[in-house]
């Protein structure tokens, strides 16, 4: 049955990734009422399926993306002070050699096959001195080291890779708990005074009398309602082309791009706690990443998809080539056997025409379609360092329809859990030590970082592990879990286990059956007599 509500809101977001979820927080602390419509989970899809980095670009410099490049290395050290329990600085090295050679279409390399000939195919160390230099010092760096140079013969960080690198660079970027991200934006957004709705698939919209009047329903209950709004915003992600076409029904000129990025974890495979920047003959570059302590994460690639539809994965097309990449770097081969996890997600890249899936602007595009009445504002392409300044950018097309909104206020102000000082997690790790004597240092340590200064408001009065109920294994247990479906919208196990956190690389089916039995057995509706 379908039933109206009278209440108009002054935003109604589609979408609950970051774009969404950004967007929501800087309008509800602006003053505007908003509400959120995720027809899956939170992060459910691209912005769970990141390389996990707050990272200027290093490789767009060879696209002329300056200004990209340069607002998001500012964005790095923003979004560090923000939240520094679910990120933190890393230091990346790009092995190089001189005999390197490489396809590459960048409007670089074709510059300088024309004013060098003899260069073509190559990067040669200068221009890769020259690269590092700008990503040094156009964002007005404070925090993260600058660049450096090792000696891979005689360094711990050149015992992994093959004998015949001997230099490499180091220079600075930050990693970021992706799905994290998302619901900490959600969280303080709603603590703002909105309205997150999750599993709410919306059905249609319609401009009536200078409102949208919009159809939501609810995926778990099945129950279906109306609601309005005065401006819509359409931050589908994958799917915002097709909320254009099949669901606000509005002519746009503008498309997307969808590209395919998909990643490989294997067991750990060095032990330091850098990263590798490694570029590859094809003119593209991967990551190898420690993660989660016992694994490394190696990726990504540039596959154009076609149709939102299909669910994203990493064929094994990518995965041999992943694992060839990398095999090109490391003294031992990395294999398909290696492979522990594999995941995969789509960039909504904007539309700009390139030639290639790698060679698509990474830069956001927003558009209003305010013919007709209630204007709509349409969310393309983005990466995860520089949502915050899309939101800020969007909240600029907002205000042209809400006259006196408050300005920009989101840079400096932590998220939930961030109230501390960047490079404060081991003195946090250590209190919890203290105040919890049960706890052992890893335990200590996963919970700071995925909870900051809350992970004491979870654990609460507790006394022993024996107080936080149910052990699910891996350090998860009742009391952290009821917090996720109390306060953090999980509905699933699935959410739990490969978005909250990534407790799925180590439980197993039994186990993870047992959380969706637990957080089923929670949400069974209380029957009240009569």
């Amino acid at each position: 049955m379908e039933r109206h509500t009278d209440k108009v809101t002054d935003l109604f977001i589609i979408g609950g990734g970051i774009n969404g979820c950004g967007i929501a927080r800087d309008a509800a602390g602006r003053g505007l009422s908003v509400t959120l419509a995720e027809m899956n989970d939170l992060a459910s899809a691209t912005s769970s399926a990141s390389t996990k980095l707050f990272h200027g670009g290093l490789r767009y410099l060879e696209y002329f993306e300056f200004r990209l490049v340069r607002e998001a290395l500012i964005e790095r050290e923003t979004l560090l002070r923000a939240m520094p329990h679910i990120s933190w600085p890393m230091r990346f090295v790009l092995p190089y050699h001189k005999d390197m050679r490489f396809d590459s279409e960048t409007p670089t390399s074709r510059l300088l096959s024309t004013v060098m000939p003899w260069m073509k195919g190559r990067r040669p160390a200068w221009l890769i001195r020259l690269g590092l230099f700008m990503y040094d010092h156009l964002g007005g760096r404070k925090i993260l080291p600058g660049t450096s140079s090792l000696d891979l013969q005689s360094a711990p960080e050149g015992g992994p890779l093959q004998n015949k690198f001997h230099t490499a660079y180091e220079y600075s970027d930050c990693w970021i708990e992706d799905s994290r991200l998302v619901v900490l934006n959600a969280r303080d957004a709603e603590a703002r005074g909105a309205n997150i709705l999750v599993r709410t698939e919306v059905l249609a919209a319609k401009r009536v009398d200078d409102l949208w009047e919009i159809t939501i329903r609810d995926k778990q209950s099945g129950e279906t309602r109306v609601v309005h709004a005065k401006m819509l915003i359409n931050a589908g992600g994958p799917w915002v082309g097709d909320i254009i076409q099949t669901k606000i029904h509005i002519n746009s000129r503008e498309g997307v791009r969808l590209v395919r990025g998909s990643h490989i974890v294997t067991p750990k495979l060095y032990d330091h706690d850098k990263c590798y920047f490694f570029q590859g003959e094809d003119g593209r570059i991967i990551f190898a990443i420690p993660y989660e302590r016992d694994f490394t994460l190696i990726g990504t690639t540039d596959q154009d998809h076609p149709d939102p539809a299909e669910p994203p994965i990493c064929t094994e097309t990518e995965q041999d080539y992943l694992c060839a990449f990398a095999s090109k770097y490391f003294q031992k081969p990395v294999t398909r056997d290696d492979i522990v996890w594999t995941y995969s997600g789509v960039r909504p890249l904007y539309d700009d025409g390139a030639s290639s899936a790698t060679a698509a602007t990474r830069d956001y595009t927003l558009k209003v379609d305010a013919q007709g009445g209630a204007p709509v504002l349409n969310v393309f392409g983005g990466k995860i360092t520089t949502y915050r300044r899309l939101a800020e950018s969007a909240m600029d097309k907002v205000s042209e329809h809400f006259p006196d909104l408050p300005g920009p206020w989101t840079a400096g102000i932590s998220l939930p859990g961030g109230d501390f000082p960047v490079g404060g997690v081991p003195d946090l790790v250590e209190a919890m030590l203290a105040d919890y004597p049960f706890l052992d240092r890893v335990w200590a340590q996963r919970l700071v970082r995925a909870y900051g200064t809350e992970a004491k408001t979870i654990l609460g009065d507790a006394k022993s592990i024996s107080d936080l109920g149910e052990d699910f294994g891996a350090t998860l247990t009742a009391r952290e879990l009821a917090w996720l479906v109390d306060k953090e919208y999980a509905r699933t196990a699935e959410d739990v286990v490969w978005r909250r956190n990534k407790m799925g690389l180590r439980l197993s089916a039994e186990q993870i059956a047992d959380i969706q039995g637990w957080m089923d057995r929670k949400t069974e509706p209380v029957a009240v007599n009569a």
